[in-house]
């Protein structure tokens, strides 16, 4: 397997330059140069078996020519003691829950495989800088993720006070490789900032940096494995067939992964693209006109995204075709108010907390009325001052959750100053 750029370039990659560029010469995104059918009913047997022994099935279709099948077992299992759950509500409603793992956000699943591939893949070199922009949960994962691999230092971009304190504990605790850097400004500034230095050809021959966010293809491609796990547990609980599937959305990597999902031969009816109030897709699928901004702060801070860099994929996946991609996928957008109240009705309906992000699945599951089920991207406790103003309690924090808020934190404090962070960088 090659890849290639979402943009005009089609110079062919390993999967290891792929890896450890992150982004395309170009500055686009890399994508599979063909995206590999799969057979559904042996998914649909090997998932009834496990997540794990799934996972190793689709693994080895994008990265079975340079990976042995045992060294993706390896991976497969040092990344994945967790699994996606699905949980029922009354009136047909069904969540799936992505936030078992060790930061109790969906990310961890793409992060872990990262950083379990990785371990592999860097044997062949040494001093990989990581650098990510975070704005909330991407963070903590990749943290957690890469924290101790050989050969690996870890810098995590955030904005000041547009991170919850536990989600900012989960990065600022760890010590050892990870390196978090706190920026003064929004994560718009964060993401930019990394775009500079990936475009800075003179620090990359200097300094051998990738990135681990959505736009790099180990995060992103292993984030498919869980649609299809999805789609068995949901089959398995219903005996539906075609799902609606609802995706909280911010940089997009979620749901364009389920859409890489669906054109290996996922059933799926329709998507819905979920957001905040930074509704920049939901506004695409309505007008046709693609316009980006400044990013809002919100509550759902996660999905707090003005220029969603996954938007070149998701274009990409349906051949650039603006109406190929608004025929099966929907848009969705909730403010801040709305959000409170979806929190006040879960709690008050069903006896059940649900975060700001998977709140805004719900209501959308809800506007659509979909046969299928929504993402839940986070644990409630992650974001306990929502819950708090919500329900009026505060939530109980899970022990997994709680040990970061017992540690002292150790970050660099930064103004959102591309020279600044460039000297950092290789400082390392």
């Amino acid at each position: 397997m090659k890849y290639i750029s979402t943009r005009e370039d089609k110079t062919r990659f390993s999967l290891r330059d792929a890896a450890f560029m992150g982004l395309a010469p170009d500055g686009g995104l890399l994508m599979p140069e063909v995206i590999p059918a799969i057979d559904m009913n042996k998914v649909m047997a090997l998932a009834a078996e496990s997540y794990n022994a799934m996972s190793v099935y689709l693994a080895t279709q994008f990265f079975g020519d340079d990976l042995s099948r045992e060294q993706l077992e390896k991976v497969v299992d040092h990344a994945y003691d967790f699994r996606p759950e699905l949980r029922s509500f009354a009136d047909n409603l069904h969540t799936l829950e992505l936030f078992h793992g060790p930061t109790f956000a969906f990310k961890d699943f793409g992060a872990r495989f990262m950083g379990s591939m990785f371990g592999v893949l860097a044997d062949q070199s040494n001093d990989i800088v990581i650098l990510t922009a975070t704005s909330g949960d991407t963070g903590s994962a990749v943290a957690n993720g890469f924290l101790g691999v050989p050969g690996v230092k870890v810098v995590l971009l955030y904005p000041a006070d547009r991170i919850s304190p536990l989600q900012e504990s989960q990065m600022t605790t760890l010590g050892q490789n990870i390196h978090p850097v706190r920026i003064e400004g929004s994560f718009d500034d964060c993401q930019r900032l990394v775009k500079e230095l990936f475009n800075d050809k003179e620090l990359r021959a200097r300094k051998n940096i990738t990135s681990a966010n959505s736009i790099n293809i180990l995060r992103w491609i292993p984030q498919s494995f869980y649609y299809f796990y999805g789609y068995y547990l949901w089959n398995k609980t219903t005996g539906g067939t075609l799902p609606d599937i609802v995706v909280p959305s911010g940089n997009y990597g979620n749901i364009s992964a389920g859409m890489l999902a669906w054109k290996q031969g996922l059933p799926v009816r329709r998507f819905i693209a979920a957001s905040n109030s930074n509704d920049i897709i939901p506004a695409y699928l309505q007008t046709g006109r693609y316009a980006t901004r400044e990013s809002i702060q919100t509550i759902a801070n996660a999905m707090d995204v003005g220029n969603p860099s996954n938007y070149e994929r998701i274009m990409a996946l349906y051949g650039n075709n603006f109406e190929s991609l608004a025929g099966s996928v929907y848009g969705f957008s909730a403010d801040d108010a709305h959000i409170m109240d979806a929190i006040r009705e879960v709690s008050q309906k069903y006896g059940e907390l649900i975060d700001p992000h998977s709140s805004i699945g719900y209501m959308a599951a809800k506007a659509y009325e979909i046969d299928g089920f929504w993402l839940s991207t986070a644990h409630h406790a992650k974001f306990s001052e929502v819950i708090f103003d919500a329900v009026g309690s505060n939530p109980e924090l899970p022990a997994g959750l709680a040990k970061f808020m017992e540690r002292p934190q150790s970050f660099t404090p930064m103004a959102p100053d591309r020279e600044t962070l460039t000297e950092f960088v290789e400082s390392l």
